[in-house]
């Protein structure tokens, strides 16, 4: 697939981020930090790890929701608020949560600034119980500083049955700029009949995505709950106006199956389709009809690493484990985790990837030549024992010795990994974490440095059933040889239905750290000793 040079080259990152330390602060606009979804904030040059090792780090303030909080938090600086009572200048954290309220709090007081609701969730989709009885915003919005838009799709109750809208909002009111858009499509299936996209039956998962002039949004089902009427979809809007682009994907497009069973859904336990700089759309589908028969490849592409052109017309490249069979007869999703795309590295195959879902093999991709489909192998540079993964990887540049790290958390530790890239492209596991308090696999990081300088590892933990605390763990993966430091462990959440998914991302800006979980969102940051 055609690419342009990608202004993430490793030598000219490590330029920007050192040059970033002395820019305004941070805005995390997106899931994960960017759209290769790297989670890698480079400019972090307050919450060091001397800072950490000398300093006390803690809570400094929850600021209490009014449900539960699925979504990523999302952070802009220097925002002029232009509604309620606290008009002015804020340096702003936006909290999307399952009841359809979006609140714009002070980043650094706690002050909720503005708290809109639009409109009741839905109550036990189809009789889905996990993780919440509400199910509203269930995605991370995104924002388009240009404009000072946030994107976000609302689930909500109608009095006709369940809708989603795209709202493009204000991010000084929180008000809508243009009319909401119903997320409304169809596609033909491959006997010439038309499937119409049915919000009963889709749960809006993934992060959204804004990419190409556009915002772009997966969809999956709700616990595999009516795979007779639930497909995988992949739509998207322009900006600005809320125009529902002309061609969208649905990864499965057979009239009939074995079992009456469709799915291949898009849902990537919440991590965000991802972009390269071609534009093309990136993402991981789950299971499609449990008797092995489905996968073709063409007309159901489950189970698969899949590359989407900008304008959703077109599978411009996939990559599907040689084992789709056995993955689709017992439920193991390849598509419970996300795909990473890594910045240029130097060698002979600069552009690469990674995924990985509940089997725990993370597979390292060729981003121009994703693999495939073979019966006997996968056409892939590695295959990488990680753990069960309901997760999705990081990223960042070790100031050792130069080179890329993939960062993984599938199974209950987080292990870095050396990007090797003489000859042909590998990965080497360089150190991993002790143990953490994980309850069904896996769980999500973020990077933090200052430049290429002190980075830290974050990671959320999963509480098991009666244990509602959700820990925060900081690692320093340049001290301790093989196995990394721990800097800090605290709660930082809770997760009051234990044994399910928090599939939540802790968020590094600006000296803090942001934890959005069961009806709270808590700030953590250094504390400032008393005089």
């Amino acid at each position: 697939m055609p690419r342009f040079i990608r202004w993430t080259s490793v030598s000219l990152l490590v330029t920007l981020a050192a040059s970033m330390l002395a820019a305004a602060q941070v805005s995390v606009t997106t899931y994960h930090y960017d759209n290769y979804r790297t989670g890698w904030n480079y400019s972090e040059s307050v919450l060091t790890v001397a800072a950490l090792q000398s300093s006390t780090f803690a809570v400094l303030g929850k600021i209490t929701l009014d449900d539960q909080v699925d979504a990523q938090p999302l952070i802009v600086p220097g925002v002029t608020i232009t509604a309620g009572n606290f008009q002015g200048v804020h340096d702003v954290v936006y909290v999307a949560t399952d009841n359809n309220t979006i609140y714009a709090i002070d980043a650094d007081k706690g002050t909720v600034l503005l708290n809109p609701n639009f409109g009741p969730p839905v109550v036990r989709p189809l009789g889905c119980g996990k993780n919440n009885p509400d199910v509203g915003i269930n995605s991370t919005p995104v924002i388009d500083l240009s404009s000072n838009t946030l994107y976000v799709i609302i689930y909500t109750q109608q009095s006709t049955g369940p809708a989603y809208f795209i709202h493009a909002l204000d991010l000084g009111s929180l008000t809508d700029k243009v009319t909401p858009q119903l997320v409304a499509a169809s596609h033909t299936l491959d006997n010439g009949t038309t499937y119409t996209f049915n919000a009963t039956y889709q749960r809006q998962r993934p992060a959204l995505l804004l990419a190409n002039g556009n915002v772009y949004a997966g969809f999956g089902s709700f616990c595999d709950l009516s795979p007779n009427l639930s497909r995988g979809w992949l739509l998207g809007w322009e900006t600005g106006t809320l125009t529902p682009i002309e061609d969208n994907q649905i990864l499965d497009t057979q009239a009939t199956s074995a079992k009456n069973f469709f799915l291949s859904s898009i849902w990537m336990s919440g991590y965000g389709p991802a972009a390269d700089d071609s534009g093309n759309i990136l993402f991981v589908t789950g299971n499609s009809d449990p008797s092995g028969t489905a996968y073709d490849g063409v007309t159901d592409i489950e189970e698969s690493t899949i590359a989407v052109s900008p304008d959703l017309s077109t599978v411009v490249d996939l990559f599907t484990p040689s084992n789709v069979a056995s993955l689709d007869e017992h439920d193991n999703d390849f598509g419970s985790g996300g795909v990473m795309v890594l910045p240029d590295q130097p060698g002979s195959i600069p552009h690469l990837a990674v995924a990985a879902g509940k089997t725990g093999q993370m597979f390292f991709m060729n981003e121009d030549d994703l693999g495939g489909f073979s019966t006997t192998g996968n056409n892939v540079l590695g295959t990488y024992d990680i753990g069960a993964c309901w997760c999705g990887e990081s990223y960042f540049v070790d100031p050792v010795d130069g080179n890329a790290r993939v960062v993984s958390s599938g199974g209950t530790s987080v292990m870095v990994w050396e990007v090797q890239t003489s000859t042909t492209p590998s990965l080497t596991n360089v150190t991993s974490s002790p143990a953490i308090n994980v309850h069904n696999n896996g769980f999500f990081t973020t990077v933090s440095s200052n430049g290429t300088a002190s980075p830290i590892i974050w990671a959320l933990a999963r509480p098991a059933p009666g244990v509602p605390a959700l820990d925060l763990y900081a690692f320093a993966p340049d001290l301790g040889g093989t196995t990394m430091t721990q800097l800090w462990k605290g709660a930082a959440g809770s997760w009051v239905k234990g044994g399910t998914n928090p599939n939540i991302v802790p968020v590094v800006a600006n000296g803090k750290v942001y934890v959005a979980s069961y009806k709270e969102l808590a700030i953590l940051g250094l504390k400032s000793k008393a005089r």
